[in-house]
């Protein structure tokens, strides 16, 4: 049984390649607009659906009260399918989106990506107007490919991230109209002041909801 208060999340199953394959994923409910879709890190980095910051980020957007879907690409953990790159992680976006406007009954949603899955929301967001703001956790990508976005953007980066020139990302993200958190005594890892990355990414859902 379930008590107030509890974390649940339930699997489930997400056709991709025209219903050839299915990718695993686990969904919370909520009641709040927008849903929110995680991307996990791409194959090659390692990353899954249960990666700590996809589980961190899950729980405190779900904690707020909106629904949330996080996924494994295909080849990865139980998704059929063998690991594709590219084209095919955004493909296999693009079916997981489907899976969570669906569920939510809505026509928009929110993105957060991490590290590299940061690439894969810019061009799931370039496709589908339906992509209603990206949250960039920890991204691996060329700043100025953030210059061009047309909808509200969060970057929440570590203080001892190093990996992209600091007043690059800033200026970038300033350029496109989006706000930049940078977490004090914190690297790419977030092994330092995780549940803070949480937050953010909480009210940053809450500001896309109005309120």
């Amino acid at each position: 049984m379930v008590q107030k208060g509890q974390f649940l999340e339930r699997s489930t199953l997400i056709p991709v390649g025209g219903g050839a394959e299915v990718m695993e994923g686990t969904v919370h409910r909520g009641q709040r607009s927008p849903p929110l879709l995680i991307l996990p890190p791409r194959p090659e980095e390692g990353g899954g659906m249960d990666h700590v910051l996809a589980a961190e980020v899950a729980f405190a957007a779900a904690r707020a009260g909106f629904p949330t879907l996080r996924f494994n690409h295909r080849g990865v953990g139980a998704s059929q399918g063998v690991r594709g790159s590219g084209g095919a992680l955004v493909e296999d976006a693009e079916a997981a989106m489907r899976v969570a406007l669906e569920n939510a009954g809505t026509s928009a949603l929110a993105v957060a990506a991490l590290h590299g899955g940061a690439r894969v929301a810019l061009a799931l967001q370039e496709r589908h107007p339906a992509v209603g703001g990206l949250c960039l956790v920890a991204p691996d990508l060329d700043p100025l490919s953030l210059v061009r976005l047309s909808c509200p953007l969060l970057v929440i980066v570590g203080a001892e991230d190093t990996r992209l020139p600091r007043a690059a990302l800033a200026a970038a993200v300033a350029e496109a109209g989006g706000d930049l958190e940078v977490i004090d005594d914190a690297g790419a890892t977030f092994h330092r002041n995780l549940p803070q990355v949480g937050r953010a990414a909480a009210a940053w859902l809450q500001r896309l909801a109005g309120g």
